[in-house]
């Protein structure tokens, strides 16, 4: 594959959009009294397609955490009071993780904020991803 200047700009454009947004996040979540791995650990228990929540292994593994880490974040989100441990109704040694009504209320404003910013950022990024894509089929002929 050879690349030429215009893949690296795209490259850069595209990596520097992600960090501005993933930025821009951090802010959001700290200005809404949470840090951003609680911002990130709210999103990921909400967004487990289980309705009994996810355990702390798939926790872990949304986060990309260490399990001891992932305990870690869950036991200060739970001091807060924004997510409660459940026991799993088919297995004792199984924990689940669900979401307070706090911590429902918190990541609901959050998310609202993020999905108008999404859509702000979405042309610009769909953009440039059609343009890696253009340049990926190329050198693939």
């Amino acid at each position: 594959m050879a690349l030429d200047q215009a893949d690296f700009t795209r490259l850069l454009e595209l990596r520097t959009g992600l960090r501005r947004f993933l930025r821009w996040s951090e802010q959001q979540a700290k200005a809404a009294g949470l840090t951003p791995a609680k911002h990130q650990l709210l999103l990921a228990i909400r967004g487990h397609p289980n309705g009994s929540g996810p355990t702390v292994g798939e926790i872990a593994d949304y986060l990309v955490l260490q399990h001891h880490s992932a305990v870690g974040l869950i036991d200060r989100a739970a001091a807060d009071g924004l997510v409660k441990r459940n026991p799993d109704a088919h297995s004792k040694s199984v924990v689940r993780v669900t979401l307070t009504s706090a911590g429902v209320d918190k990541l609901d404003r959050l998310s609202e904020a993020h999905l108008e910013e999404l859509t702000h950022l979405a042309p610009t990024m769909r953009a440039l991803w059609g343009a890696l894509e253009g340049a990926a089929s190329q050198t693939e002929a």
